[in-house]
């Protein structure tokens, strides 16, 4: 149970049952060893560091500076972090150590990042004037189908007008055919054109809008780009078409290079020769597998230059965190008087003093420092820091179960609660078959949890990480269920034949009166005989209602218990005779009773009816108990109970704060006049501030105090012996579920002679049973066992407001990192 958290061999075996003994500690460090002597502290990791600058504001302190440059080096290696998962270069782990002074890591880091800057830069723009090349190239291809297929029509129909002319005119040709061609061909029309790419999705809009932004003195040709283009000034890849606009005038050429912007229209030069077209074009070939080849060189320079950063990324971040975590802390310390020195002070457990020694020795003999540096510890107050080292198992098992931090060396409730909280979720779980089913899920967890570590969403991230926990309820569920004879809801004769048997052929829809005992009794549970029968709920809900009362009881006198070891450990007296004695006799002799009346008529076979005994306690204590007498004497152990108890609640009221009234008195009432104290004196006397302060003591709100505890601890040991009575609720709940999705699901499936009856029969018991009994009614039943905990057993003794240890230590960055 006392293996150590932090490996190495550094801490000796813990004790669970309480938190570590702590220590005030006191540091006064030179200057020049301060940053070595931190560091050795953080690898040592058992001393947390008080803020001794908390008024000042983080720019005011002394290593603001150094902290910002470890800000603007971890800036960096972000950067490069996503440049890298960009590229899908990872980061090794690399086990080399590599000497790298932090001076010289921000220059490396600093060339680094304006290089791998320079050559995005140079890539992005290479790249952009690529993808500008490609779209050029395609409207040079596309836009010179154009004019190609236009000069071919023309040509045709110049042959087709000489043609005409040399056959001569015909009656069927039109009188004013020559005038025409004549009249145009003296007041030629020049028309200007302009090519470019437009996104396919915007193209229809694109021509409409020429249209009438023109009133259609524009004639345009559209082509589609089979394939995507990456837009040169998004980055993406878009479906495009080509586009030819041919214009007449500088106006109309104006305004369709508006309309061109607004559309997000690219616009490439073009000639109109098919001459200086295909000249264009073998350009544009040449640059752009030129191109091609300084990018592709480019790209490998930028991911050999990645490779060589992940090489050392995870070296240079911890040295960065490192760096960064050290002077956190040297500006939690407070310069000296001759800004010579630093002082510093915080929490270490009582055991680590000669390893912090050990460190500020060793730190200024590597810093050649002219002084040594100065240790002093002071033993603190009760209600300081805690500290618990605890083994790696009970910390996954039941990480959250005690909601609170312990009060510092406060009894440590997980130590029972491995056990008991299982324990109270298996009786109202109780069945084997659901619970080889739950440790079946438990053990796939455990055995694959290496691998299933990595790959969790947030709603599996809480069953996997209790997954130990769960294989402990699995266990206990089991062993209750075998307790309860109940395997889906349906017994067995594991242990041996049933100790009954039929009188005769009618008695199997009889109650248990057409049986008669022929063996001796079931040697282990409950006999199966008992399922099926008229009496089963009466039988099985006595027994788990007394079950529970019993296990309440017990669980509720442990926390009593508890607050006695820690009364006892903290030397209170007065806890203990003012609070334990009357809070044991309080509820044992109320509940207590209870609790041996049912033990009684368990042992004995009485039809005394438990009710009425403890009503009748209270209304008329003096009078015979007549058929409900269990014992001789009974009547006066009753008398002589009530009484202890209606004496408990004013013991527990009144004694307390008289006497802590008086200790105080006592132990200030002649402080007018003290000795001076020395710095170590002051000192001590501050860390014991919290548990032996000079504040002024407040009677009426200490007996306020104890009014509202008297009065919660009565009403609670009634409401409290009641909640217990859930496990009886959910346990007969859960069994008459299964019961009935065995019976009308299962069973009258069978009973059809159906094969497809059967097996959607089947299917529906499957879902059923994981659905509702293995994933809701564990939820219940977890959810109603850890109430039981946190306020049922935890409030008789754990108070739970202590602070938790956090070690200046390297090895938890990890787990600080934003």
């Amino acid at each position: 149970m006392g293996e150590v958290a932090s490996g190495g061999g550094c801490c000796p075996p813990m004790d669970l049952f309480r938190s570590e003994p702590m220590q005030l500690v006191q540091l006064i460090i030179p200057i020049e060893s301060a940053h070595r002597t931190v560091s050795y502290l953080g690898d040592l990791g058992l001393l947390q560091f008080k803020d001794l600058n908390a008024e000042k504001s983080p720019f005011q302190r002394t290593y603001a500076t150094q902290i910002k440059r470890c800000g603007e080096m971890a800036r960096k290696l972000r950067f490069f972090k996503e440049q890298m998962l960009k590229a899908g270069v990872s980061p090794k782990i690399s086990t080399a150590h590599v000497d790298l002074n932090i001076d010289d890591l921000d220059v490396k880091l600093t060339d680094i990042e304006a290089e791998l800057t320079e050559m995005n830069a140079n890539g992005e723009k290479l790249q952009r004037t690529y993808n500008e090349l490609v779209e050029y190239k395609l409207v040079l291809q596309k836009a010179g189908e154009f004019f190609q297929s236009a000069q071919s029509r023309a040509i045709e129909q110049q042959r087709e007008y000489e043609s005409r002319q040399l056959r001569g005119e015909s009656m069927e040709t039109p009188l004013l055919q020559d005038q025409e061609l004549l009249g145009d061909s003296g007041k030629p029309v020049k028309l200007g054109f302009l090519a470019g790419l437009v996104p396919r999705e915007r193209s229809q809009a694109f021509e409409r809008i020429l249209f009438r932004a023109t009133r259609g003195n524009v004639f345009l040709r559209q082509a589609v780009v089979e394939d995507p283009v990456i837009d040169p000034v998004s980055g993406e890849k878009t479906e495009k078409n080509v586009f030819v606009v041919f214009y007449a005038g500088e106006k109309a050429k104006a305004k369709i290079l508006k309309i061109c912007d607004a559309f997000g229209g690219d616009r490439y030069p073009f000639a109109e020769e098919l001459g200086k077209q295909a000249q264009m074009i073998k350009e544009v070939s040449g640059r752009l597998s030129e191109l091609k080849t300084t990018i592709d060189a480019g790209l490998l320079h930028r991911e050999n230059l990645l490779q060589a950063i992940g090489a050392q990324f995870e070296q240079w971040n911890l040295l960065v965190r490192k760096e960064k975590s050290i002077y956190h802390t040297l500006n939690m310390l407070s310069l000296d008087v001759t800004k010579k020195c630093l002082v510093a002070e915080g929490w270490s457990p009582i055991f680590a003093s000669k390893q912090i020694q050990d460190a500020l020795e060793r730190a200024a003999i590597d810093s050649n420092s002219q002084v040594g540096p100065a240790h002093h510890h002071y033993k603190c107050g009760l209600s300081q820091k805690g500290f618990l080292l605890v083994s790696i198992r009970p910390a996954v098992l039941l990480k959250n179960i005690a909601l609170k931090v312990a009060k510092y060396q406060e009894a440590n409730p997980t130590v029972y609660t491995i056990v008991t909280f299982p324990f109270l979720f298996a009786v109202m779980f109780g069945d084997w078959g659901h619970g080889i089913c739950l440790l079946l899920g438990a053990l796939y967890f455990i055995i694959r949890e290496k691998k299933l570590s990595s790959q969790l969403d947030d709603i599996t991230e809480m069953t996997f990480g209790g997954r130990y926990v769960i294989m402990l309820m699995a266990l206990f569920s089991i062993y209750t269920g075998l307790i309860y004879n109940e395997f889906f809801s349906v017994p067995f004769e594991l242990f041996g034949p049933s100790a009954y048997a039929c009188r005769d052929l009618s008695c199997s829809d009889a109650t248990i009166s057409g049986l008669v005992k022929v063996r001796r009794t079931y040697p282990f549970g409950v006999d199966p005989v008992w399922h099926g029968t008229r009496s089963e709920l009466p039988f099985l809900n006595s027994l788990k209602m007394k079950m529970s009362i019993l296990l309440g009881v017990a669980q509720m006198n442990l926390g009593i218990i508890m607050s006695y070891c820690n009364a006892l450990f903290f030397r209170s007296n007065v806890n203990v005779w003012c609070q334990f004695i009357p809070q044991i006799i309080f509820l044992n002799a109320l509940f207590g009773y209870l609790s041996l009346l049912i033990i009684v008529k368990w042992c004995t076979g009485s039809q005394a009816d438990l009710y009425h005994i403890m009503i009748y306690m209270f209304l008329s204590p003096a009078d015979d108990l007549g058929e409900n007498q269990l014992f001789v004497g009974q009547k006066y152990l009753q008398m002589t109970l009530l009484l202890l108890a209606l004496i408990a609640v004013p013991w527990m009221l009144l004694p307390k704060p008289f006497i802590l009234k008086k200790q105080h008195e006592a132990r200030h009432g002649d402080e007018s006049y003290t000795a001076l104290q020395t710095t170590e004196e002051s000192l001590q006397v501050e860390s014991n501030n919290d548990s032996h302060g000079h504040e002024e003591f407040e009677f009426s709100e200490v007996f306020v105090h104890q009014l509202i505890h008297t009065i919660e601890f009565v009403l609670g040991a009634v409401s409290n012996t009641a909640s217990y009575l859930r496990l009886w609720a959910l346990s007969l709940a859960h069994s008459e579920l299964s019961s009935v999705f065995y019976e009308k699901v299962l069973l009258m499936a069978w009973g059809y002679n159906n094969v497809i009856i059967l097996i959607v029969g089947i299917i529906v018991f499957i879902f059923a049973t994981v659905g509702v009994l293995l994933v809701m009614e564990t939820l219940s039943a977890f959810l109603h066992a850890l109430r039981l905990h946190w306020v049922e057993f935890q409030n008789k003794f754990y108070e739970g407001d202590g602070y938790k240890f956090h070690p200046f230590s390297f090895a938890l960055l990890d787990e600080e990192e934003d």
